[in-house]
């Protein structure tokens, strides 16, 4: 009888999706239903939580939080969206993305809890306990990715017909990366889906619209579905987890389709020679305490710490074609960079010596912040050419190229320990954002490298 009441109000969740095919009604002026879901959201919030009403309508998060807080927050949060959409103007942040986004979140991400409601109690029968926290699994990610696609794009066209032509192969784009960008929040979150999904989504598809991106659907679907393979792979070998996989699966659409694909088998290089180098003496590392977390199995964090300039770049070189090529030494600058601090530190750790700290040379303690041995540093190097040889075979073969990508990798590594050593050891910054800041650094030293000689 629990579990029916779950899927009920489950299916009473997915239903607020319908509201989407009222939205155009409101092309005039979205002011007036901005205000109707904000009242709506108020109202919500003063619902007594012993109330017949309430007990109707709650799902297991509002029963816990004593107010109605799935529909407070998605209410709330669409209030907000059309609130700047009517601020900034209608052409430049259409109700056709809004629509998407809250169809992806009641449609897409109400879809897949109904899959984490039978992997849950498919746990509490094997277990024999009751299970508080919701199941994620990989299948309520796929689910939520081709059913926030579907009512994304239906959402797309019905809104779009009523008030602002858009091209086909544009629709059908921006409803994949808000789908894919909801079922990544989705996999991130814990307690505020509905505000992050609908934002995240509204804003993920705003950005590719305001750059224009108008992208053959076929193309698309191939992109798409090359890209989840891998990230699927990687999933399925312990790699990566589900927050990595949609990760992965949604830098290889956006990298391919802004650049091309041999951009994302750069990218790919790095992260298959960072888990390879991972698990090299894996034990000896876990001895000293020095072991990456989870047997070595990526999350999101990692994925756009060390990927995210290379993502930004990409994009930049699908849209600023003036500065290509700079931009594309830029990108190979912060994959090589990322390649080299992944591989300085799992075979540096394996030392046996004493490591000792890039500021100081003074002698430190294996897996120190900043500390560096002639074992990491070639390991620093060797990552660098990897990416650089592999750029000059797949990219551009230029011999000055090559040595640029490597020098700007092997310096954004030792950047990288710099700010270990300084930053990180204050308690400034963390290891990702040491990796962040890395991959910047690496991606500048080699455009600037690049702009003086060529």
């Amino acid at each position: 009888m629990r579990l029916i009441e779950e899927y009920r109000k489950q299916f009473i969740f997915i239903l607020l999706g319908s509201l989407v095919f009222l939205f155009p009604f409101f092309k005039a002026s979205y002011y007036p239903l901005a205000l109707i879901f904000l009242i709506a959201g108020m109202l919500l919030f003063v619902i007594p939580s012993g109330s017949a009403f309430f007990n109707y309508l709650a799902r297991e998060s509002d029963a816990k939080a004593g107010k109605l807080i799935t529909m407070i927050q998605l209410f709330l949060t669409t209030a907000i969206l059309l609130l700047i959409s009517s601020m900034t103007g209608a052409e430049k942040f259409p109700l056709f993305i809004i629509g998407s986004a809250f169809a992806i979140t009641t449609f897409g991400d109400g879809i897949a809890d109904i899959i984490n409601i039978i992997e849950k109690d498919r746990k509490q029968s094997a277990d024999n306990k009751q299970v508080y926290s919701k199941v994620y699994s990989a299948k309520s990610s796929i689910v939520f990715l081709i059913s926030g696609s579907i009512f994304a794009f239906i959402s797309s066209v019905w809104i779009s017909g009523f008030t602002l032509a858009v091209p086909m192969g544009m629709i059908i784009f921006l409803s994949v990366i808000g789908a894919l960008t909801g079922a990544l929040l989705e996999s991130m979150t814990r307690n505020e889906d509905n505000i992050i999904i609908p934002f995240g989504s509204a804003m993920a598809m705003w950005l590719f619209y305001m750059f224009g991106f108008n992208v053959d659907t076929i193309y698309l679907l191939k992109v798409l579905a090359f890209s989840f393979f891998l990230g699927y792979l990687s999933f399925r070998v312990r790699i990566a987890d589900i927050s990595a996989m949609l990760s992965a699966t949604l830098m290889g659409v956006i990298i391919i389709i802004s650049s091309d694909i041999n951009w994302f088998f750069i990218l790919l290089a790095f992260f298959l020679l960072g888990s390879m180098f991972t698990r090299y003496k894996y034990n000896f590392k876990l001895a000293y305490g020095t072991a990456e977390g989870k047997s070595g199995v990526r999350g999101y964090k990692n994925v756009f710490s060390n990927s995210l300039a290379a993502l930004v770049l990409a994009m930049a070189y699908g849209i600023f074609h003036a500065h290509a090529q700079v931009l594309m030494a830029a990108y190979l600058g912060s994959v090589a960079t990322a390649c080299g601090d992944t591989l300085a530190s799992e075979i540096g750790q394996t030392f046996k010596g004493e490591p000792r700290m890039i500021t100081t040379l003074k002698k430190a303690k294996r897996g120190t912040d900043g500390a560096v041995s002639w074992l990491g540093e070639g390991a620093a190097l060797f990552g660098s050419l990897a990416i650089a040889v592999l750029a000059y075979f797949l990219i551009q073969e230029n011999m000055i190229l090559l040595l640029m990508v490597t020098a700007g990798g092997f310096i954004g590594t030792n950047i990288d320990s710099v700010l270990g050593a300084t930053l990180q050891q204050k308690g400034y910054l963390s290891n990702n954002g040491v990796n962040l800041f890395a991959t910047i650094s690496g991606a500048i030293v080699t455009g600037l490298i690049y702009g003086l000689v060529v």
